[in-house]
Formats: C-alpha cells, structure tokens, sequence
C-alpha cells in the first residue's frame, strides 16, 4: 500500500514550471493571480515510450530562453519553452557524431551553455552531452533557419571522461568553466572545459572500522556554491552525502548518513551552503553542508522515488518530481507543502520558469493572516515593472492563529454558558 499523508496545501504564488516524463511529454504549469493551485495549462508532443525524455537543460534567460531535451531513441531537441516550438530536432548520426549509439551508449548528462566561453568559435547553442560510457562533447547545434555558413571546423570537441565504470552523474559550475562527472565504478572528477583536461580526480574514503570497502557508485553531484566551484556535493548509492573541497584534499571532508535509501537527487541552495536531497524512498530533506546537520525534512510525504528538485532562484519555493507522478511545490524555509498536481505519467525532471510574471499583484494587509512580500524589478521593454510575489506564512505564525481562533472560541463558549446560568437564575 502506498504511504499517503493528508497535509492542507495553502496554495502557491503565482510561478509556472516545465515538466518532462516517460512518454516524452513536456507540461507547462501555471499559477495566475494572487495565490492558487498549479493547473496544466499546455502539454507539448504524443506519449511514446521510445521518444522518453532522459536529460534536460534550461537555459533560463531574460531573453531567447531555450529548453534541450535528449531523448532515448537519441534525439537532440531545442524548443521555446514560451511557445513548445522546435527549433532544432537532430540526432547523434546528423550531428556528424556517427560513432555512438543511442541505445547501447545513452546520453547520461545535458548542459545547453548561456554564455560564449564554451571554447568554440561559434559560441551559441553549444552542449556539452555526456553518455553512460564515458563519452563528453561540446557540439554546436545549429537552428533551422540557420545558415550553412555558421558551422565551424571546431564546432565539435569531444574527449573521454573514463574507460570503465558508467557515467551516472554530471554537472557544470555557474560561470560554465568547469564540469563534474561521477557514476558506478567511477570517481569524481573535475574537468577543465576551455582546455578539456581533468584537473582533479577524488579519492574514496578508507575503510570502515570492520575494513569493508564500499565500491564507488556516485548517484548526483552539484556544485556548492556559485561562486567558488572547489566546494563540491554528491550523493552516493550507499545513501551517503558528500562534501569535497578540492583545494584541501582528494577524499571527502565532510560524510553523512541519510536513511537507508540510494540519494537521487542533490541541488544546491542560494545561500552556497545548503544543499537538498531527495531519496530513493520519497524522502526530501535539506543540509547544512558547513557542519552536517540536518536541517529538517519536508512535511508531506512522497511516495515514489524522488527524481528532480528545482530552487526558484528569487522566491523562497522548491519544486520535486518523480516516479509517484506528482509534481509538488514546496516553502523551502518552513519546508511546508504548498501544493500538489498529479500528472499521470512517471516524471522524470522540473523546472522553474523564474521570469514568468502574470501582472502586478497586490496583497492586501489582514489581521487574520500575515504575509510577505519580495519585490524583484523585471525590465520588460523600456518599462519596469514591480512584482510582488506572495510568500506563504510562516508554520509558528499558523500556529499562533490557530491558538488564537481556539482562544477566542473558548471565551465565546465561556460567555454563552454565563449567560445562559443567568436566564435560568431570573426565570427560577
């Protein structure tokens, strides 16, 4: 039986979010208005088991943002995520990458590139596509209205990450310098993108107190901070959670134990010290990766494998998907549900469209309810426009006005009962 909770879900500000899963669909969310609750509002393609989206990258912009799905019968697709339109459909065979195969070498990691130092020449639409054997490239994807003149001898660079082991894990820093690679049998490594070197290499931790080894099988790696690309986070098969700093030492300076399920999932928080995990049980959870300590898990249990976690980068909201077909939106400070969307199909990434805005909102003050707002001035055109987002209450602030409303119905009671002993002293 699946483990099911009843959590009260106060709604989400206004925000919308892409979805991908099994079928090869891709969902757009919304929230119009002041707060409400997330509705399907488009759905982009036909399920088909074998058009199955396995990776994706955004590249959230003010302008031109585009979205890059690698699918499972290997095809490499550039669409608007403002519109679903396909700016770019090709597979490994047309990108003059002949030599890998779709299915006996799937694409393991996904990265469109949002600035020009990718390292070649044509600078735009640049990916760096990783597969499960080990295999890295930087490609220029061209558009199909583009000229044949834009490609470039040196559109494509590509090298081997490893020659054993299976590429389970990738990702790349903020400034988009560096990459990070890890998987089954393979150890983390840091790769210089410019040059196309490794730089640094991990080193396991020793053995255990009984002297067992535990085989290396890293599951999900981020980067800490967006400032400082030596502080790195991973998550283990063997429910471990990671810090490395490559600047002190090669094994990990910090190891902590989370549950007994594989991690799945680690994103890194704004503050560059928290860090979010999501299990392979359903468990979501944050960390202060400063001292180890357990933050606090999220209320509002998931019943599936946790899959992908999204942070909006201004509002204080988190976002997770995964094989329970539900996608949620969580209050990253007080870990409070704020609402779920069933999907039907198993998800299997989320994001957040953080330019989306539905208009000026405003909130009105009560004495009943408390909240706040955050400004964050959008230039759209030559107008500014000012946009306050809702933030939902906070749990102690909900528990006062709980305690409040029990409070003053108790002295209603009271006041009832006097009243009534009264009546019945003048009638007697």
């Amino acid at each position: 039986m699946p483990r099911t909770t009843m959590v009260e879900s106060p709604g989400c500000p206004p925000l919308r979010v892409l979805t991908t899963d099994v079928l090869g669909l891709v969902k757009v969310l919304e929230v119009q208005g002041k707060v409400g609750t997330p509705k399907v509002v488009e759905t982009w393609g036909s399920p088909d088991a074998s058009r199955s989206v396995i990776a994706t990258s955004f590249a959230d912009c003010q302008t031109n943002p585009l979205l890059v799905i690698a699918r499972k019968n290997g095809l490499i697709e550039l669409l608007s995520p403002l519109s679903g339109e396909t700016l770019s459909a090709s597979k490994f065979s047309e990108l003059g990458l002949s030599s890998f195969s779709a299915e006996e070498d799937p694409v393991a990691g996904l990265h469109l590139f949002k600035t020009k130092n990718a390292g070649l020449s044509s600078g735009i639409n640049v990916l760096l596509i990783c597969t499960e054997k080990g295999k890295a490239f930087l490609k220029h994807i061209p558009l199909k209205d583009a000229s044949p003149s834009a490609s470039t001898e040196d559109s494509c660079r590509n090298w081997d990450i490893s020659g054993a082991g299976k590429v389970v894990c990738s990702a790349v820093d903020s400034k988009e310098n560096y990459a990070l690679f890890g998987g089954k049998g393979i150890e983390l490594n840091l790769w210089n993108l410019e040059s196309c070197s490794r730089i640094w290499t991990a080193k396991p931790p020793r053995v255990n107190s009984l002297g067992i080894f535990s085989p290396t099988f890293f599951t999900a790696a981020t980067f800490l901070s967006k400032e400082d690309h030596r502080k790195i986070a991973a998550g283990t098969s063997n429910f471990q959670i990671r810090l490395y700093d490559i600047s002190a030492q090669r094994r990990p300076v910090l190891s902590i134990d989370f549950r007994e399920s594989p991690i799945r999932v680690v994103r890194e928080g704004l503050d560059g010290n928290t860090v979010y995990i999501g299990a392979g049980i359903g468990d979501l959870a944050s960390f202060d990766m400063r001292t180890g300590k357990l933050l606090g898990c999220f209320n509002g249990k998931c019943c599936g494998s946790i899959r992908s976690i999204a942070k909006h980068p201004e509002l204080p909201l988190l976002a997770s998907c995964g094989l329970d077909s539900y996608v949620r939106i969580w209050d990253s400070r007080t870990r409070r549900l704020l609402s779920a969307v069933f999907l039907k199909q198993h998800l299997t990434s989320v994001m957040f469209d953080s330019h989306f805005s539905s208009g000026v909102l405003s909130i009105e003050k009560s004495n009943s309810r408390k909240s706040s707002t955050k400004k964050s001035k959008r230039k759209h055109g030559e107008e500014d426009e000012i946009i306050e987002s809702y933030v939902s209450p906070s749990e102690d602030e909900a528990m006062e006005m709980k305690l409040s409303l029990r409070k003053s119905s108790s002295k209603k009671k009271k006041s009832k009962t006097m009243k009534a002993k009264v009546d019945s002293l003048k009638t007697a």
